[in-house]
């Protein structure tokens, strides 16, 4: 998701995880686990404390009762290197929704493809 006038980056962070669990919802997903590099937005969603986006991390936890299983979990940025380099890459995309289900654009998933060569 490409968003527009979000200067935080803790801010975009957990609104992107509030879209990840719209996304869930949109395959019928009933458990799975959403990791982001930003422990503070994790924390946050995990229950501790609210920050200044309270009222997103108050949505996605009401959104989280509706599966049957979700993890909130923090990874560092040296093991989420796609995700991390797909963000980078979408600073050239328009404002809005982009969604790779088969093929992601060029240069993102490369450690995947190298596991499986």
């Amino acid at each position: 998701m490409v968003l527009e006038g979000i200067m935080e980056p803790e801010i975009a962070e957990v609104i992107i995880c509030r879209e990840g669990l719209a996304l869930a919802s949109d395959l019928m997903l009933t458990s799975f686990r959403l990791a982001s590099d930003c422990a503070n937005a994790i924390r946050s969603m995990a229950g501790i404390g609210m920050g200044p986006y309270g009222h997103v991390v108050k949505e996605i936890k009401e959104r989280a009762r509706d599966f049957v299983f979700v993890d909130f979990i923090h990874e560092n940025r040296n093991s989420n290197v796609d995700a991390h380099a797909l963000a980078r890459s979408l600073i050239s995309f328009d404002t809005g929704w982009h969604v790779w289900l088969l093929d992601p654009p060029s240069g993102i998933c490369n450690s995947y493809d190298q596991l499986h060569e």
